[in-house]
């Protein structure tokens, strides 16, 4: 069986998986927990890898191709001169394997060693304390024989 990409009606990617695995159709619908500032408040949110697609697992000669279209949520099958797209199984293992990967990881805790990476304390081991919004976080480092709370950007810590 070869993996095709359909695109799903905007914010209907779940109904659009549901109604294809009522189907009984192979379907790859990845998701990602983000963090997201709501009201002040860090709020952790499942979000979709490819937002507005959803991958399917289907032999050509399958007579559920018929029946995709019509599909509650889907809106198209992604094509090119008219033919399905394929993925290579392969692409679909790699992006699965990065999924476990990430999720296994889980971003930085509190109390984590870090090193900074660039700016003004470049090269000097930090202790994580919190995240302060998407794009900071609060380290607190050892300056002049004192532990100082500096606020850095997320992308210069290093675990």
């Amino acid at each position: 069986m070869t993996w095709y990409v359909l695109q799903h009606k905007p914010a209907q990617g779940d109904r659009a998986l549901h109604n294809l695995q009522n189907q009984e159709v192979p379907c790859f619908y990845p998701k990602i927990e983000v963090e997201k500032v709501r009201a002040g408040k860090r709020v952790k949110k499942l979000e979709p890898l490819f937002p507005g697609y959803i991958f399917i697992n289907l032999e050509q000669t399958d007579p559920v191709w018929a029946k995709l279209r019509s599909t509650l949520g889907v809106l198209r099958v992604v094509s090119f001169a008219g033919k399905p797209a394929a993925i290579d199984d392969a692409v679909i293992q790699q992006i699965k394997a990065s999924m476990e990967k990430v999720a296994a990881q889980g971003g930085i805790k509190k109390g984590q060693k870090v090193e900074l990476e660039d700016g003004p304390f470049k090269g000097i081991n930090a202790i994580f304390q919190a995240y302060d919004g998407e794009e900071r976080a609060i380290v607190l480092i050892t300056f002049m024989q004192k532990q100082q709370t500096v606020k850095v950007p997320i992308s210069t810590l290093k675990p």
